[in-house]
Order: structure tokens, then sequence, then C-alpha cells
């Protein structure tokens, strides 16, 4: 059984910084970030896996945002910096068990285990 809990979501002004996390409990291979805005279709941010090498980011939030594996407390971090209006959403941590099967940040559908989201307001 997998468990994802998102924390850490909350209201910001634009150009601040933010870091939400996901505790996950169960055996999890490849951990991803979606975010889903008001009218709009869920988008993936950028995912991970296990050994926390290599992060895949959308090209979006490249070098806007960081994920990152804190290990000793089984969490999986969005750091996010430089946020503007558009990035406000609910923010969803997704995992599977194994790992996805190309090179890219993966689409909701391949992800079997979901958080229940943390939301993300950037004013202007």
């Amino acid at each position: 059984q997998v468990l994802l809990v998102e924390s850490g979501g909350g209201s910001v002004q634009a150009g601040g910084s933010l870091t939400v996390s996901c505790s996950a409990t169960g055996y999890t291979y490849t951990l991803g970030w979606f975010r889903q805005a008001p009218g709009k279709e869920r988008e993936g941010v950028g995912r991970i896996d296990s050994t926390g090498l290599f992060p895949l980011y959308a090209d979006s939030v490249k070098g806007q945002f960081t994920i990152a594996i804190d290990k000793a407390n089984n969490k999986v971090l969005l750091q996010m910096n430089s946020l503007k209006p558009k990035d406000t959403g609910m923010y969803y941590c997704a995992a599977k068990r194994r790992p996805l099967k190309r090179q890219t940040i993966g689409r909701p559908g391949e992800f079997d285990y979901w958080g229940q989201g943390t939301q993300v307001t950037v004013a202007s």
C-alpha cells in the first residue's frame, strides 16, 4: 500500500518562494509532481526516481522549480522560486512502483498513486 500526503502549500506574493513536500509511505520508485489550475487539465511539473538522481522538469518550470528526495524523512520536496500568478493551482504528488518507460516527466495516467493535493496561490 502506498500513501502520499502533501503539505506546505499556501499563499505567497509573486516573486516569492515556497516549498511543498510529499510524505510517502510504502515502496515507490518514481515520484512526480503535477499541478492543476481551475478549469485546466492536470499538468506535469517534474519527476524524480528513488535514487534522487537526474530529476526531470517540465519546460515551463526549468530553472525555477527543484525536486529533491529527503531520504531521512521519506519525503519528496518541490522547491518553487520566483513564483508567478500562473503557478497558482493545486499541487499533487504522484508515485509509481516502477520506472517510467520513457525519459519524460510522465503523464497523469502513468502514475498509480496520488496524494490529496495542496493548494498554492500566488498573488500578483
